[in-house]
């Protein structure tokens, strides 16, 4: 796939959606399902005017999903009026992200689906642009492909893409966008080499592309500071950066505060180890933090002016939530909307067939 580019919708053939089981209702509310077969059976085929809207202030996402949905999966699609956002806009609550216009009885199964598919990448990237925000300039790796089922890591890396993240852990989460996942040299490879760190990021250095970064995890002996500085002399120029991961109930062994702000990942551990890397000679090898950071922690290491080059965020990015609400506003062009959720023209949205 090319590279993403703002404004321009992903073709629907990206998504792999299953579209014959759309088709038949499998995913969709069994509601949606009867309403389509009664208006089917009926002979009833109202042209409608379906509004969907955000619940509260967002980056809105899953938008070309959405679209692609309707495209392949609604009855006669090529009849259906669509109206959108783009994915990446801000948006506020009770804002029209979407609409709908046709036959309702083509489309009516589809809510459920399209519904879902923005509302979940919407809540990963509006989580994403607060970190993003938070970090002041600051890269944010996108880390949290563990903490949720695998067949999502393609949405999810989409959405924190269009909010700002600049690398992401799996190729499937860089996917959409065309990139591919990076990372570090892991725990589990130190474990191999015996606990040692310097000889797994020699093995690293030996086997992988010359362009893959080479960031080494250090906390493995909770001595961040000391087992940089090995792979440093070990790597040179080669080593892009150093990744501490220290857990958030150990102390590592060069801090001295005996607080709670001691503990972990903390501002005194990143501060002594930019001071001692230069002193050292190791001005080029840059700091990546991890290990429970969210938008507070790193708003607060921001404001402490902690010298961080880049920080990994993983489940604190899920935690976010987002909903979407489909209306029926209008009936054969005329207002017709349940109380409370009239017709809400945007003027954002942009023609999409």
């Amino acid at each position: 796939m090319a590279k993403w580019e703002y404004g321009k919708r992903i073709e629907p053939s990206v998504f792999d959606i299953p579209v014959e089981k759309i088709k038949s209702g499998w995913y969709s509310d069994k509601y949606f399902v009867r309403t389509k077969e009664i208006l089917e059976m009926d002979n009833t085929h109202t042209r409608v005017l379906m509004q969907v809207f955000s619940r509260k202030d967002a980056v809105v996402c899953g938008l070309d999903e959405a679209i692609a949905i309707l495209k392949l999966c609604a009855g006669r699609p090529g009849e259906l009026v669509i109206r959108a956002l783009h994915d990446g806009d801000e948006v506020k609550a009770g804002e029209t992200v979407m609409t709908i216009e046709g036959d309702y009885s083509t489309f009516a199964h589809l809510e459920t689906v399209y519904l879902g598919v923005i509302a979940r990448p919407t809540a990963v990237a509006t989580a994403v642009k607060k970190v993003v925000k938070a970090a002041d300039g600051k890269k944010v790796l996108f880390f949290p492909a563990r903490f949720d089922h695998y067949r999502v890591q393609t949405m999810d890396g989409y959405a924190a893409f269009i909010s700002g993240a600049l690398g992401v852990s799996t190729d499937a989460q860089g996917s959409w966008w065309g990139e591919s996942g990076l990372g570090t040299v892991p725990h589990g490879l130190i474990a191999a080499y015996n606990g040692d760190t310097v000889k797994a990021a020699l093995a690293f250095d030996k086997y992988m592309p010359e362009d893959i970064l080479r960031i080494v995890l250090v906390d493995f002996e909770n001595d961040c500071i000391g087992t940089s500085l090995k792979v440093a002399e070990a790597l040179g120029k080669r080593l892009w950066g150093v990744r501490f991961d220290t857990a958030e109930d150990v102390r590592d062994i060069s801090v001295s505060g005996r607080g709670k702000d001691s503990y972990g990942v903390c501002p005194e551990l990143v501060f002594k180890a930019r001071e001692i890397f230069d002193r050292h000679g190791f001005e080029h090898v840059k700091i990546v933090i991890s290990s429970g950071f969210n938008e507070e922690k790193i708003k607060r290491f921001v404001k402490l002016k902690v010298p961080f080059d880049a920080v990994g965020v993983g489940s604190a990015l899920f935690r976010e939530k987002t909903d979407f609400t489909a209306d029926i506003v209008m009936a054969e062009g005329k207002p017709l909307a349940k109380v409370g959720r009239e017709y809400k023209p945007n003027p954002r949205l942009k023609l999409v067939c």
